[in-house]
């Protein structure tokens, strides 16, 4: 046994042990629990700051559509197969999934919105990133994916998020900020 199944099998060994934890694992991985706080996020965001929301929304959402299309083609490449697949005694809470496993959506998806939040404000972090942890663990402990699968999976995220919304920031959030009569030295 290698360390990922170790640790997978450390972790999803409490699946099953605990129903509220069971709970709050299947809870955490539920896409569909995040749209209404989306929404809510969303609409704040754009009551108190229009101008960044009517960009930065719009480039959230074609983000998260291209890093879930990244993952998916990631994982015909990689070509791993799901713990599911792998081992007769582990504690599936949630179907065995798609036919492979490297790396997690969930995980890629959710490292995508953190790091694009996180870069547009770092404020946030202090409750992004363990949530984006949690997220992950969540993957691991439903018996979905490996670890490796969920840190290369929320890497890669952060890395395309963070990246996009560094830019974001300073190409456009910085531009709208300087005063009216200042001229870039770079021109």
């Amino acid at each position: 046994m290698n360390i990922d199944e170790v640790w997978f099998a450390r972790i999803n060994g409490w699946a099953g042990q605990f129903s509220s934890l069971d709970w709050l694992m299947f809870q955490v991985s539920q896409e569909s629990n995040l749209v209404i706080p989306g929404i809510v996020l969303v609409g704040y965001w754009g009551w108190k700051k229009w101008g960044e929301a009517k960009i930065a929304v719009p480039c959230l959402a074609l983000l998260i559509g291209a890093s879930d299309l990244l993952g998916g083609q990631l994982k015909m490449l990689i070509g791993r197969p799901r713990p599911c697949q792998v081992f007769t005694h582990i504690h599936e809470l949630v179907g065995c999934g798609g036919a492979f496993s490297m790396p997690s959506n969930h995980a890629m998806n959710s490292g995508t919105v953190v790091g694009f939040l996180v870069m547009l404000y770092p404020a946030l972090g202090w409750i992004l990133w363990p949530f984006l942890g949690l997220i992950g663990l969540s993957r691991v402990y439903l018996g979905a994916h490996y670890v490796t699968d969920v840190l290369v999976g929320a890497g890669l995220g952060v890395l395309l998020g963070g990246g996009v919304g560094f830019a974001i920031k300073a190409l456009v959030f910085r531009r709208k900020s300087l005063p009216s009569g200042y001229r870039s030295p770079h021109k």
